[in-house]
């Protein structure tokens, strides 16, 4: 696991390494309470912020960091901070390709390091897997792929799920594919955590 020369807070705990978390919410207040911080604190830094919402919601999401501080997208000359909409992102060619995302998540962390940012901060909304698209049955496998790239990274990944849009079987296969987890607005070691060789075992057998 990749180590950060800076501590990152995150939903009450203090990492100095990478990380893969998903993170629980019932409410988009809730959401923005945990992870807002994160992002005005890396901003402060000068570090890459890199986020992937939901296209009706994007122009709430440049409105809630405006209102922290944090100029992104148009404002933002250096580029260091970055809102795409869904279509930009997983749903590319109205499809999700998991290994075209993949591909999109590495060049992202690569770029930010070219680009002179000390470590990205990639915050993601989940819902996109809820649309009926081809593809999006592949969320678990892509999900645990990432575990096979993000530890050579010393970045941090948190994949955001709506409790009010997914269901409970859902949510405990999700929770089996991130090594940390945002519950009840505080990060944790995950105890239902199963490594992505073996999962996908499990997965391909299904």
């Amino acid at each position: 696991m990749a180590t950060n020369t800076q501590e990152v807070n995150l939903a009450g705990m203090v990492m100095r390494h990478s990380c893969h978390a998903c993170a629980f919410f019932h409410s988009r207040e809730s959401e923005y309470g945990v992870m807002l911080p994160f992002a005005r604190e890396g901003y402060e830094r000068g570090e890459k912020l890199f986020q992937l919402v939901e296209p009706g919601h994007r122009k709430e999401r440049l409105q809630r960091l405006a209102d922290a501080g944090i100029v992104a997208d148009d404002g933002d000359p250096k580029g260091q901070v970055e809102v795409r909409p869904w279509e930009d992102a997983y749903l590319r060619g109205g499809r999700f390709d998991q290994n075209a995302m993949l591909a999109l998540i590495q060049q992202t962390l690569e770029n930010g390091k070219a680009a002179g940012f000390g470590l990205t901060r990639l915050w993601a909304n989940m819902e996109w897997a809820l649309e009926d698209l081809p593809g999006v049955e592949d969320l678990l496998e892509y999900e645990t792929r990432l575990n096979h790239i993000l530890p050579r990274y010393d970045d941090v990944v948190v994949c955001t799920y709506d409790l009010a849009k997914f269901g409970a079987g859902v949510v405990v296969d999700v929770l089996r594919t991130h090594p940390m987890a945002i519950v009840g607005e505080t990060l944790q070691q995950n105890p239902f955590y199963v490594p992505p060789d073996e999962l996908l075992r499990e997965l391909h057998s299904r």
